[in-house]
């Protein structure tokens, strides 16, 4: 890490809090990465499961491969492989590993994205690893989504629409987290399309603040220097491709405020759920198939968007503190001339229509779609607890959420106020001290001129008196005038 610290210019041991979520971020990445060796290995049929993978990966991406772009529609569905249901779905095994140089290249790659979040209240890095770590729970949920003993792994794979089944999607989604919100400015995309941002000129207006954290996340994994990360996580265009739309699809699924994506995803999932077309039940190969990875994509959608609001639907303090720094962001965007309108006027019932008209039916919806578990309902249960209680306690939970802020932009108006007149002060004394310096500067320059002055005057008057008493002749210096009087 120390590297990687130095590789983006910025000293190892600034911020310990912020080293150890790195490390955290990246173990986790890590954990995946290590299911997808160990599925690669048992695919390959090596005598030995737990030897990592040769060194060097013949996969070379081509120019192609690595262009991202927006300009095309969405995937509606992201196709997965149909070794999903395979039965001897891997086991990480102790002495799994892998290239120790692309172990180092993710723990530089995630320090790297780290230092890109920007420092606003609550699109940060801070953010960024709670959504992490919701990613990572709901996915082991369905990872370990075992109904029956006599369950087995492909059996689970098929009723989790191969998901448990591909570690390369699991990667996508953790990836896609970590990611989801670097560069973000604090502000939402309206503003940044009211603003004339040159970003919205290049994401044609939608979706801004999305595209842009999707186009670094990639263009760095891309770089040269990650070469051997990008080894480990794909080894063909097919897994690169499937890579590339996953983090798309997740990362955009995560604009909320996209009306059109909005409902045509109700659309989608109304397709793949609750079907009302029975040609959608037919039972070809195909359109099993397409339902299956339409399914797919859906589940991993929803995993996006419910670990981005998952301080929604955990614990009330968790709930608070994340709140809290939500309001803190869009009042400073506020002050600063950058948002719509003031936080401060229905942060209460705002809260109440957001838990309504989107925390509590998304919630539903985990449990709808039947891969998680208990923890589907446990999701629920925390986002029905939290709205009764905001209901209950959020008015005075609000007002002085509202008092304690403007009383510290109030402190802090104060003290700009006080460094202004300090700065004034300072600036006035300067002055002060320049005149004077000025000032005595200009009188040593007349003393000085002055002198000068008289130096001059008397060596006129001794050069006068040298031309009229020598009249440039060499005489002795007791030499008498002409008149006989002596020259002293």
């Amino acid at each position: 890490l120390s590297r990687s610290w130095k590789n983006i210019n910025i000293e190892n041991g600034v911020s310990i809090a912020k080293e150890r979520l790195i490390r955290w971020n990246a173990a986790i990445l890590e954990s995946f990465l290590l299911k997808i060796v160990e599925q690669r290995n048992v695919k390959d049929g090596g005598d030995d499961p737990v030897s990592p993978l040769p060194e060097v990966n013949d996969f070379t991406p081509s120019e192609k491969d690595k262009i991202l772009s927006f300009a095309e529609i969405l995937c509606e569905k992201v196709m997965f492989p149909d070794d999903s249901y395979s039965e001897e779905y891997p086991v990480v095994l102790v002495g799994t590993s892998i290239n120790p140089k692309a172990r180092a290249q993710l723990l530089e790659y995630v320090a790297i994205i780290a230092s890109m979040y920007r420092d606003v209240p609550f699109h940060n890095f801070d953010h960024a690893s709670h959504v992490t770590m919701s990613a990572n729970k709901l996915l082991n949920r369905v990872c370990t989504a075992f109904v029956s003993e006599e369950e087995d792994f492909a059996s689970v794979a098929a009723r989790t629409f191969g998901i448990s089944a591909d570690p390369l999607a699991q990667f996508v989604i953790v990836f896609s987290s970590l990611v989801h919100d670097v560069d973000h400015q604090g502000v939402p995309n309206a503003q940044l399309v009211k603003e004339h941002d040159p970003l919205c000129e290049k994401y044609d207006n939608r979706s801004v603040a999305e595209k842009r954290s999707i186009a670094i996340a990639w263009d760095i994994l891309m770089e040269d220097r990650f070469v051997d990360l990008q080894g480990a996580i794909f080894t063909n265009s097919r897994e690169m491709m499937r890579f590339r739309q996953l983090l798309m699809n997740t990362v955009l699924a995560t604009d909320i405020a996209d009306k059109e994506r909005s409902a045509a995803g109700k659309i989608r999932w109304q397709k793949a759920f609750h079907p009302s077309n029975p040609d959608v039940l037919d039972d070809t190969n195909e359109k099993q198939e397409n339902i299956r990875s339409l399914k797919a994509t859906l589940v991993f959608e929803q995993i996006m968007q419910a670990s981005d609001v998952s301080h929604t639907m955990q614990h009330w303090h968790t709930f608070k503190k994340w709140n809290k720094r939500l309001y803190s962001e869009l009042s400073k965007a506020y002050r600063e001339g950058r948002g719509a309108t003031d936080p401060r006027e229905n942060w209460y019932g705002g809260e109440i229509g957001f838990f309504d008209f989107y925390i509590i039916p998304l919630a539903k919806k985990l449990r709808e779609c039947g891969v998680f578990g208990s923890a589907a309902s446990e999701y629920l249960d925390y986002a029905v607890e939290n709205r009764r209680r905001w209901e209950e306690e959020g008015k005075e939970i609000a007002t002085k959420m509202v008092s304690d802020y403007d009383a510290l932009h109030l402190r802090d108006e104060v003290l700009d106020e006080e460094d202004s007149i300090d700065l004034q002060r300072e600036e006035e004394n300067n002055d002060e001290r320049e005149d004077f310096e000025q000032s005595g500067l200009s009188s040593i320059m007349s003393y000085n001129e002055q002198g000068n002055q008289r130096e001059e005057d008397d060596d006129e008057e001794v050069s006068a008196l040298d031309s009229t008493t020598y009249s440039g002749r060499e005489t002795p210096l007791d030499v008498s005038s002409e008149n006989g009087d002596e020259i002293v």
